[in-house]
């Protein structure tokens, strides 16, 4: 998947080492909104930081477990969607996503994430894709239930945020629910 376009004026392309520095600036506009559910952006704080993220991705992808893809809208890096694991060996993996404040509300997230678990589950068997979201992080849960994620629970503080641990509800969609909806959408 080099490049996949989800509207108009917005793609999806894999984000690369040598994206850190355009990787660093995004982060550094969207802080404040990627700090209310996530943490991982903490430990990007300066351009070698951002470097050794994106190659930390790239040495997953060379093993085959993870991947992380960004979103660019109008030319600008403005989210991205990942795989922080990925497993053929278990047939799971687990979806992750972050997105700008300014372009929310267009149904990116909720399309980058169909290419994704379409290429996890048709291309490489998958069969249980995850997705964990911070409790009360709604918009992210609003996603899961768009894409025919099944709620299993909480995992009571499981996310160290900040001074807090976080609790996270566990979602998941498995292969054959993923293939039945595609049938029923034509695909």
């Amino acid at each position: 998947m080099l490049t996949t376009v989800l509207t108009d004026g917005a793609e999806l392309r894999a984000l690369e080492p040598w994206h850190a520095e355009e990787f660093l600036t995004h982060l550094d506009g969207i802080r404040d909104h990627l700090g209310q559910w996530l943490a991982w952006h903490d430990r990007v704080p300066d351009l070698a930081a951002a470097r050794a993220w994106l190659v930390g991705f790239a040495e997953k992808q060379v093993r085959d477990e993870g991947r992380v893809f960004g979103v660019w809208v109008g030319g600008k890096l403005s989210g991205g969607v990942s795989f922080p694991s990925f497993s053929t060996a278990t047939g799971i993996c687990e979806v992750g996503v972050w997105l700008a404040p300014e372009v929310t509300g267009r149904g990116l997230v909720t399309l980058a994430v169909r290419h994704l678990i379409d290429w996890a589950v048709f291309e490489r068997g998958i069969a249980r894709v995850e997705w964990y979201s911070a409790v009360g992080n709604e918009p992210s849960i609003a996603v899961a239930r768009r894409l025919g994620f099944t709620k299993e629970g909480v995992l009571r503080k499981h996310y160290p945020h900040g001074e807090v641990r976080h609790d996270m509800e566990l979602w998941s969609v498995l292969a054959d629910e993923w293939r039945a909806r595609a049938v029923a959408q034509g695909k």
